[in-house]
C-alpha cells in the first residue's frame, strides 16, 4: 500500500508517497489552483492501493481534502501535533521543510489506527458555519460595547452600571450637554458605536433564527438537555462531526476536555484540569452547566450532592460538566442510530 502525505499551504502543496516500510517512493510539489486535485490524482496514478493523509483537513487542507474525497479517494485527517511529533522523533529527517513535513504526515497516517476519515460535507458543516458566524458577531458586539462603555464613563460618572443596551445608551447620550468640541465628538463617536451595536443585535437575532431552523432540520435531541439551546447545539454538532469516531463517552470527554488529565507521580494517584481538547465544545458544556445551576434541575441536584460530599464549588462544576458531556454523547449516538434506520 502507498500512503501519500500532503503538507498544504496557501500557495503550494507538497505531496510525498511512502511504502509500507516508510521509504519515500516519490514526491511532488504543485501550486494551489483549480486543477490541484486532478494534478495530484494524475501524479498518483501509478501507485496501487493508495490512500491520502492531509494535515489539518478541516483547516488549511480543507479544500484539497474535499476535492480528493469528491474524486473517490480515501483521505485521512492528520492533526498537526501528531505530524510534528513524528518528524521530531524521526531519525535523519528532523529538519522542518515541506517534504519532511509531508513524509511525517504520511508516516503518522500509516502507523495510526485512530485518525478520522474525511467525508464529504454534510449538515454538521452547515451548523459549524452558522455557529462560527454567530460567535464572531457576538465577539464583535462585545468589543463595541467595551469601547462604548469607555466613552460613556467620560460623559457621565459610572456610565451604564448594568448590561449595555441600545436603549440605555441612547437615553444616557440624550442627557449629555455637549458644550465643548471634545464632548460633541465623544457623543458623535458613541452614537456611531450605538448604531453598530443595534445592527449587530438585529444580525444576531437573524443568526439565531437561522441556526434554530438548521438545528431542527438535523433532527437532533440535544436541545432536550437543560441549558443547551440552538446555538450551543449547533456548536456541539458542528465541531463534533461524526460521533461514531469516539468509541466511548470517555473518548468524547477527552476530546472536549471535560475528562481530567492524570498527573500521578510514584504511588500517589493525582489528576489535574485538562487545558487541551476542543475549547469551543468545552465552553458550550460549561454554559449548560451554569444554566442548570440556576434552575431546580437534575444538574442542580447533582451539584448539591457533590457539595454535600465535601467537594469545592469548582470541583462540583467540573463533575457536572463531565456528566453533561456523557449525556451529550448519549444523545448524539442515539440521534445517529435513529437517522440510520
Amino acid at each position: 500500500m502507498t500512503m501519500i502525505g500532503i503538507d498544504p499551504h496557501k500557495a503550494t502543496h507538497t505531496a510525498v508517497a511512502i511504502d509500507d516500510n516508510e521509504n519515500v517512493v516519490d514526491q511532488f510539489q504543485l501550486r494551489a489552483s483549480v486543477a490541484q486535485a486532478d494534478r495530484l490524482c494524475e501524479w498518483a496514478d501509478g501507485f496501487d492501493k493508495r490512500e491520502w493523509a492531509i494535515e489539518s483537513a478541516n483547516g488549511l487542507g480543507y479544500l484539497v481534502a474535499q476535492q480528493l474525497v469528491a474524486a473517490g479517494e480515501t483521505v485521512f485527517d492528520v492533526p498537526p501535533v501528531l505530524a510534528s511529533r513524528v518528524r521530531l522523533m524521526g531519525s535523519g529527517r528532523s529538519q522542518k521543510n515541506d517534504p519532511n513535513d509531508a513524509r511525517s504526515i504520511a508516516i503518522a497516517a500509516l502507523r495510526s489506527d485512530r485518525l478520522s476519515v474525511v467525508g464529504p460535507d454534510d449538515h454538521s458543516r452547515v451548523l459549524r458555519l452558522f455557529a462560527k458566524r454567530h460567535r464572531d458577531m457576538a465577539r464583535l458586539r462585545n468589543k463595541h460595547c467595551t469601547r462604548l462603555h469607555a466613552l460613556l464613563v467620560e460623559l457621565e460618572p459610572g456610565g451604564i452600571g448594568s448590561e449595555i443596551t441600545v436603549t440605555k445608551a441612547n437615553a444616557l447620550l440624550s442627557r449629555v450637554v455637549a458644550d465643548d468640541q471634545v464632548t460633541r465628538h465623544r457623543v458623535m463617536i458613541a452614537g456611531e458605536l450605538v448604531d453598530d451595536i443595534a445592527r449587530l443585535d438585529t444580525a444576531l437575532k437573524t443568526s439565531k433564527k437561522r441556526a434554530t431552523v438548521a438545528v431542527a432540520a438535523s433532527g437532533t435531541t440535544l436541545c432536550d438537555i437543560v441549558g443547551i439551546g440552538p446555538i450551543c447545539a449547533a456548536i456541539i454538532i458542528g465541531y463534533t462531526g461524526d460521533i461514531d469516531r469516539f468509541p466511548t463517552k470517555g473518548h468524547f470527554a477527552t476530546y472536549n476536555a471535560t475528562a481530567p488529565i492524570e498527573a500521578s507521580s510514584g504511588p500517589r494517584a493525582k489528576h489535574r484540569l485538562n487545558p487541551r481538547g476542543n475549547r469551543k465544545i468545552n465552553h458550550t458544556i460549561h454554559i449548560a452547566a451554569i444554566s442548570q445551576l440556576r434552575y431546580d434541575s437534575e444538574g442542580r441536584a447533582y451539584y448539591d450532592r457533590k457539595i454535600a460530599e465535601g467537594k469545592s464549588s469548582k470541583d462540583a462544576i467540573r463533575a457536572l460538566k463531565r456528566r453533561i458531556s456523557d449525556r451529550v454523547y448519549q444523545h448524539l449516538a442515539a440521534d445517529t442510530r435513529r437517522a440510520a434506520r
